[in-house]
């Protein structure tokens, strides 16, 4: 059974402070946790219940420690309004380089995204489209959050993320001389723009878009334009909406010209 010090343990990571403390995080369900040991991301704890410990022996052999419980004590640890059969706890990865090959391929900048969801989502999106490096401010949501954790379905095992003061790396970007892409509603056309290969897409704010203190970086402006032109329609897309129409337009164009 679960004991009240591991269930203390798995409900504080809830806080971003006990989650750093701890150097740990919390992944629920049975894709999310199965996917995240198959990428080989350390696990720490397995909480599951017995008929998901009998058809996960292959899953468990990678893990410390294994608790089998059943689903009214998976419901005091769970976040999720209904308890799953399994919840995982793991090692943040730790990503102790900052050196990111800018000039090789494309790398996704977030300009303060601060919902846990959109981050979770990006960095799935990410995951889609062959982008191996997510680069943050640190005025970003926090990547293991559990809304975070949640949205990136496993992407996280795969996606690289790094916290940086953006004026520190994009001063180092600009050394490259590689393009800087944002987008802007004064911006180009994305679809008559050239785009290359490599380069950083920057993604702003959901209320306040790319800052003042990043624009000027930006090399090449674009617009996602409505449809029809000039039609009556909504003043804005979702973040992470917008990463992903970006991110299909550049791999798109990349797919065309090979």
């Amino acid at each position: 059974m679960l004991s009240k010090n591991k269930q203390k343990l798995i409900t504080s990571l809830a806080k971003k402070k006990y989650r750093d403390s701890h150097h740990l995080f919390i992944a629920e369900g049975d894709k999310l946790v199965t996917d995240l040991i198959s990428n080989h991301l350390s696990c720490t704890l397995i909480v599951c219940t017995e008929q998901w410990h009998n058809n996960c022996h292959q899953e468990l052999t990678q893990c410390q420690e294994v608790i089998i419980t059943d689903e009214s004590q998976l419901k005091k640890v769970s976040q999720l309004k209904s308890p799953p059969p399994v919840i995982g706890i793991f090692e943040q990865k730790k990503n102790t380089s900052t050196s990111i090959p800018l000039d090789e391929q494309l790398v996704l900048f977030l300009d303060e995204v601060q919902d846990p969801g959109n981050l979770g989502t990006i960095i799935r999106l990410a995951d889609w489209f062959g982008i191996h490096h997510v680069v943050c401010s640190k005025d970003c949501a926090d990547v293991y959050n559990h809304k975070t954790i949640q949205s990136t379905m496993g992407a996280i095992a795969r996606v690289t993320i790094h916290y940086i003061d953006p004026i520190e790396f994009f001063e180092l970007a600009k050394k490259t001389e590689i393009p800087v892409y944002g987008t802007f509603l004064e911006g180009e056309n994305i679809y008559s723009e050239s785009l290359t290969n490599t380069g950083i897409l920057v993604m702003g704010n959901e209320g306040k878009g790319i800052g003042p203190a990043i624009a000027p970086y930006v090399s090449k402006k674009l617009f996602i334009p409505n449809y029809p032109a000039g039609a009556d329609t909504s003043e804005s897309l979702n973040v992470s909406i917008a990463t992903a129409i970006v991110c299909a337009e550049f791999r798109r164009r990349s797919l065309a010209s090979s």
